[in-house]
């Protein structure tokens, strides 16, 4: 593009929306676990963040930012310090509201203490991040303290940034909690009015010019009668605070009610353009956009690591400008850039050319600054920043590694088996005659603890310190010794621990073909616990076999049934950064062909019972109603195809966690898994009441117990919830296991809750015996 193409967008500014919290080197993670183990005590805790803090913003500010968040640093969950400021602490922690609530009550409620069991901990919309969830039953808010002014305060006062704080929106707030009736929703929200209109007000006093407040469930099928609520909100808080300037902030999608939450009484409404399938774009050139109030325009993908082509969106944010005046043109991310890592600087062992087209979280702060100057200033360096980007993404997009050599898909499935071969009321008789289980049969999810010694031992050998044949030899022992542990336990079905295992889907991506691998490419899932998408850049094929050579050694060392651990197809997908150059369908399809052949591979080794495990197609669910029944159906179609060839004496199994299921039970079934483990626990217990109204007639295990909280619950604890779970289940089809993998806990914990978990289930055996 020339550069009198390109428009000129005189008053143009940058805004950013949140930033990676868990620093360059995961400096966030490592001074919370030193926390949380004693070794740093809570004042060195706090310095700590507050450099983090620091560092953060003033690396915004350097990178040309104009308008910088401050308020969406955490020291766990954005919804938990909404919750705390307000004072929503659950009976349970004993919390009586005065002032600030502890650090020590902040973390029990996320993590769980002795005697209180932590909060539950669902996904953020549907992104890989899970936030802690506001529990409204019996709570009266109260306000404890302005954390968003505390943090305009500390990044005026330190660094003299004149910070946009940043928070949730009343309406998002409670539509994401839950102990509530649906139809109480607006009297609830009206509660926490007033205590939004304090924090906005005392923002205002302090001269505050913009907050940020986000409301993204406005981008989701919300009801109609909603936006009555809405438009009370936030009259109500342009009343209390009317010389603050409102982004309303909304992201993952587009505005169903566009015409209406444009009027609303803010100054600026944030929309995403990247992920909104065109219609927000749509919305504006067709209705327009309001005189006087901000575009803020979310043009560079805040949830994918590939670089943006500027010049086509320097055109998209030309379009925009003739709908408002480029004055009132934002230019931002499509959403917080909490969902990428922190930065290219330490990638030097990927392929140049695949580095030459991705963009980290630093990378689109410099991409958004780049379309302000050039487009702005007519910066000659930024213009050229714009040619350079366009050249970059056209010769990637060229190249071998992205045109497509995979046979057509509907060609080749049609061709291969969808579905299994025998139906499962068929294949249960079959299976039961070969495994002999006991009623309500035991089995963990697949991971036991990556203790220090396994992680170092896995440096050692990735390092060349170690040969394969002495690394095979540790895991063995580790293998074995859990085997050990298990059957001492007397668990029913074993598992070989994943030792060799660095993450659930970073494993299975080096060993097929078209990954790519991160050195530092850490993002934030849930607390503490960050994960390293890999990044499909190609088409997906088999290489050789992954898991086998672990498992079969694991089942030639007992006479129970060991399980087969592999990570399906939708739950890499949705997992890692995918291509976006075709369909995800596609990519889903690609992975499930290639994850056949493993299982294939494990059945042909003589095990007899596989697990595909899907945690995370829950996430992956559109939130536009209207969307989310095709995306089910390819889902649901990558596991038949993953699973379909297997014979019917083969036990699938599957597991999903940490995630509202309620809405897609018959999905759940149509993956057709002779059994499926899914997370109740945490929720503590919520998702059985949906049995009550929808019949599965398949395996089934209900997570007794949360692995993710160091606590150790009893027996009569799990013996409740299994007896909960059979007045709608059948006993028959009922399984006893945790509600995840052990892998993030200690073997002191994980054997000592295991324990726990095989009494309870035996307790429940015999009463089921007694009244027979």
């Amino acid at each position: 593009m020339s550069l009198t193409e390109l428009p000129e967008l005189p008053g143009l500014i940058s805004s950013n929306l949140g930033y990676p919290r868990i620093g360059g080197n995961r400096e966030w993670k490592k001074a919370l676990e030193r926390f949380w183990k004693g070794s740093m005590d809570e004042s060195e805790l706090h310095i700590e963040m507050k450099r983090l803090r620091l560092e953060h913003l003033s690396k915004q500010r350097d990178k040309g930012i104009d308008r910088i968040p401050v308020g969406d640093f955490s020291y766990y969950d954005h919804m938990l310090d909404t919750s705390v400021m307000f004072g929503l602490v659950p009976e349970r922690f004993n919390y009586r509201p005065d002032g600030p609530v502890p650090l020590s009550v902040y973390f029990g409620i996320a993590r769980g203490q002795k005697g209180a069991t932590a909060s539950e901990m669902t996904k953020w919309l549907n992104t890989n991040y899970h936030y802690i969830v506001p529990e409204l039953a019996n709570a009266t808010p109260v306000f404890t303290e302005n954390k968003p002014l505390q943090a305009y305060r500390e990044a005026k006062q330190e660094l003299g940034i004149e910070g946009k704080p940043v928070m949730i929106g009343p309406y998002s707030f409670v539509a994401l909690s839950k102990g509530y009736d649906r139809k109480d929703l607006a009297a609830i929200v009206r509660s926490f009015l007033p205590l939004y209109a304090r924090v906005l007000s005392e923002l205002a006093a302090e001269g505050v010019q913009w907050v940020q407040v986000d409301e993204p469930v406005l981008t989701t099928s919300f009801p109609a009668e909603d936006l009555d609520i809405i438009q009370e909100a936030y009259e109500a808080l342009a009343e209390a605070a009317p010389s603050l300037n409102i982004v309303l902030q909304t992201y993952f999608g587009s505005l169903d009610h566009y015409e209406h939450l444009s009027t609303l009484p803010v100054q600026g409404l944030g929309m995403d353009f990247v992920h909104d399938d065109g219609k927000n774009l749509q919305h504006v050139l067709r209705h327009g956009f309001p005189a006087g109030k901000t575009l803020a325009a979310g043009v560079i993908d805040g949830r994918n690591i590939w670089r943006s082509d500027l010049n086509d969106v320097a055109v998209l944010l030309g379009q925009l400008a003739k709908q408002t005046t480029a004055a009132q043109l934002i230019v931002q991310p499509s959403c917080s850039l909490l969902h990428v890592p922190v930065s290219l600087e330490a990638e030097h062992k990927l392929d140049p050319d695949l580095v030459q087209a991705l963009a980290f979280a630093d990378e689109k702060l410099e991409e958004i600054a780049a379309l302000t100057a050039a487009l702005g200033k007519r910066e000659p360096s930024a213009l050229a920043k714009l040619g350079q980007s366009a050249d970059a993404v056209a010769r990637f997009n060229s190249s071998a590694a992205r045109v497509q050599t995979a046979a057509d898909m509907a060609a080749l499935l049609a061709k291969e088996p969808q579905s299994r071969s025998v139906p499962f009321a068929e294949r249960r008789v079959i299976q039961q005659d070969k495994l002999k289980l006991p009623p309500l049969p035991t089995t963990t999810i697949g991971s036991f603890p990556q203790t220090a010694e396994v992680r170092k031992a896995r440096l050692h050998y990735r390092r060349g310190e170690w040969s394969a044949e002495q690394y095979r030899t540790f895991i063995q022992q580790q293998i074995k010794e859990w085997i050990d542990i298990q059957e001492d336990i007397g668990i029913d079905v074993l598992v070989h621990g994943e030792f060799e295992r660095t993450d659930m889907v970073e494993f299975f991506g080096e060993k097929l073909k078209g990954f790519a691998f991160t050195q530092n490419g850490w993002v934030q899932s849930y607390g503490s616990r960050c994960v390293k998408p890999p990044i499909i850049y190609g088409d997906v094929s088999f290489d050789q076999p992954m898991t086998v050579e672990e498992t079969a050694f694991a089942q030639s060392l007992t006479s129970k049934p060991v399980k087969g651990m592999l990570t399906g197809p939708v739950t890499i997908l949705n997992w890692s950064f995918e291509r976006n150059d075709i369909p995800r369908s596609q990519v889903a399809l690609q992975l499930a062909l290639a994850l056949r052949a493993e299982v294939e591979a494990l059945e042909q080794a003589g095990i007899g019972m596989i697990q595909v495990d899907e945690p995370a197609i829950r996430e992956g669910l559109p939130l536009k109603k209207e969307q989310q029944q095709a995306y089910l159906e390819w889902a649901v179609q990558a596991f038949l195809v993953t699973t379909a060839t297997v014979e019917p004496a083969t036990q699938i199994h599957t597991h999903m966690c940490y995630s509202e299921f309620q809405d897609m039970i018959q999905s759940i079934s149509d993956m057709d898994a002779d059994v499926i483990s899914i997370e109740t626990s945490r929720s503590h217990g919520e998702l059985i009441v949906s049995f009550e109204d929808q019949v599965y007639d398949k395996g089934i295990g209900l997570g007794v117990y949360d692995i993710h909280s160091p606590r150790i619950p009893d027996v009569s604890e799990m013996l409740s919830m299994i007896q909960r779970a059979l007045r709608v289940l059948p006993s028959d089809l009922f399984w006893v296991n945790p509600d995840c993998g052990l892998k993030t806990r200690t073997k002191d914990e994980s054997v000592a809750a295991l324990r726990q978990m095989v009494l309870a289930a035996q307790a429940a055996r015999d009463s089921l015996t007694v009244s027979s």
